[in-house]
C-alpha cells in the first residue's frame, strides 16, 4: 500500500471519552515515561484549556484505531504542546505534522501568539519535525527526563504563521 493510500484512510478529530483506553495504550507503547492513567480523561473536562486530538486509521470501520495523539494546553497567549506521538507503523507519513498544525490552527481563535514544547535532546525525528516547522531551540532543562537523566530542549515557535500551518495539514479534520 502506498503512503498516499495509507494517509487517505487517516483522519484527525477531537479526542472523546470512548478513545481513552486506546489513547492510554498508545501512550504506553510510545513513551518510556507515559502519562499516568486518568491523565487524558482530565484533559477532556469541559473546563479544560486543552486541545486533545487523535489521528484515527479508518481503514477498518468496525475497529478504527488511534495512530496518533496530541494534547496541547492554552496558557494565556501560548500553546504548550504537552504530548504528541505517532504509532511506530505510521511514522514518517506527515501525521505528527498534521496533528501539530491542526492543534495550532484550532488555537488561533484564542489569540495564541506562540507555541512551546520540550523534547528529548536525543529525539532526532522530533527535532527534525519541529525545526522544519520553524521552532527554535531557546533553552535546555538539564536532566529533565527521570528515566535516563536526559536533557530536554525547550523550543518555541513565535510568531506563528497560521497560513503556513493550515497548508501543512495533510489529513482531514472531522
Amino acid at each position: 500500500m502506498s503512503q498516499k493510500s495509507i494517509t487517505d484512510q487517516i483522519v484527525i478529530r477531537k479526542m472523546v471519552h470512548a478513545d481513552l483506553l486506546q489513547v492510554e495504550a498508545h501512550e504506553k507503547a510510545n513513551f518510556s515515561q507515559p502519562w499516568p492513567s486518568g491523565s487524558f480523561a482530565y484533559e477532556l473536562r469541559p473546563d479544560s484549556f486543552s486541545t486533545a486530538l487523535v489521528a484515527v486509521d479508518t481503514s477498518k470501520p468496525e475497529h478504527a484505531s488511534i495512530c496518533g495523539v496530541i494534547v496541547a494546553w492554552r496558557i494565556v497567549d501560548s500553546l504548550e504542546i504537552a504530548t504528541i506521538s505517532v504509532a511506530k507503523a505510521y511514522r514518517h507519513l506527515g501525521i505528527a505534522r498534521s496533528l501539530l498544525a491542526q492543534a495550532v490552527c484550532l488555537s488561533e481563535k484564542d489569540g495564541i501568539v506562540e507555541a512551546i514544547l520540550e523534547v528529548r535532546a536525543s529525539n532526532q525525528d522530533a527535532l527534525h519535525l519541529y525545526l522544519g516547522l520553524g521552532f527554535e531551540v531557546v533553552g535546555i532543562r538539564p536532566g529533565y527526563y527521570q528515566d535516563n537523566n536526559e536533557d530536554a530542549l525547550l523550543l518555541t515557535l513565535k510568531p506563528i504563521d497560521f497560513e503556513k500551518m493550515r497548508n501543512l495539514i495533510c489529513l482531514d479534520y472531522v
